[in-house]
């Protein structure tokens, strides 16, 4: 009886051991993974099924050329400008017997900066040379060389004959220089004339502005009677002649053209009141253009 049962421990033991030791392995096996093998890298020349293990060699890939960086452009310096052409007068249809009455221009002669000619009721510069101002054929400056008198008989500078000698030059010696305040000067034609346009220079040395500037003709050497204003700028009747409404202007070389319109008479004569450079007045020269009343 105790044998038996001592078989039957040693085989309990026997079986334990056994079992114990399955286990072990068992879990040993689960441990420790068998490996698997890496993927073979893109490009592998060995072919499905080879079963070679040595890894394909790496090609490598040639950069592709830097793509050159955008440009900016660059701006083009900007050619200097081309004087533009000398203006010419406009052109004009002529009438049958009308022609461009005979006017030459002096050379433009402003100095230094000008000055602020900020007046009232100043008109705008034309831009262009004056059209030409068209009259009956035949018309000529009947003022030149005519005497001229003035409400100042002895000028600060010059002589007043210099006003219709044909010098209408701004340089120094070509100009009268009268007293301040309101002053005028007297052309006597020394006969009627049918007057199609007067044309007369202060002072183009500088674009000054004068003031009161009154153009009148008549056949009175008084000018108490028959007396046509062609042409007037006073705003104020400061000059006693009457409240006028022509604008006020800058002097240039072109001088003022004033439209004569025909009418007849013996004596033209002139206003001003100083100017934006000072209280004087000034003439270079005062031309008119008619023709004898036949």
């Amino acid at each position: 009886m105790r044998r038996s049962i001592d078989g039957i421990v040693r085989v309990f033991v026997i079986g334990m051991c056994v079992l114990t030791l399955c286990l072990f392995c068992s879990c040993k096996q689960k441990e420790e993974p068998t490996p698997t093998p890496a993927p073979a890298p893109s490009g592998d020349t060995g072919g499905a099924g080879s079963g070679s293990t040595e890894p394909a060699p790496v090609v490598a890939e040639t950069p592709k050329p830097a793509e050159p960086a955008p440009t900016t452009p660059v701006a083009e310096e900007p050619k200097a400008a081309e004087p533009a052409p000398a203006a010419e007068p406009e052109a004009v249809a002529v009438p049958a017997g009308m022609a461009p009455i005979p006017l030459e221009l002096p050379k433009p002669m402003f100095v230094g900066t000008p000055q602020d000619t900020k007046v009232e009721n100043l008109r705008k510069p034309l831009g262009k040379p004056r059209p030409p101002f068209l009259a009956p054929e035949g018309v000529k400056n009947v003022a030149l060389g005519k005497p001229v008198s003035s409400t100042d008989e002895e000028p600060i500078i010059g002589e007043l004959d210099m006003i219709t000698d044909g010098d209408k030059e701004a340089a120094d010696g070509s100009y009268v220089e009268l007293g301040p305040f309101v002053q005028h000067v007297t052309v006597d034609l020394e006969a009627d004339y049918t007057i199609y346009a007067i044309v007369v220079w202060h002072y183009h040395k500088q674009a000054r502005v004068y003031y009161d500037v009154i153009c009148q003709v008549s056949q009175d050497k008084d000018f108490v009677t028959g007396v046509t204003t062609l042409f007037n700028n006073d705003m104020d009747n400061s000059a006693g002649q009457g409240i006028g409404q022509d604008q006020h202007y800058t002097e240039t070389n072109e001088g003022e053209l004033i439209d004569g319109k025909g009418v007849v008479g013996r004596y033209v004569r002139l206003y001003s009141n100083g100017n934006t450079s000072n209280d004087l007045n000034h003439y270079i020269e005062v031309e008119v253009y008619g023709k004898p009343v036949e």
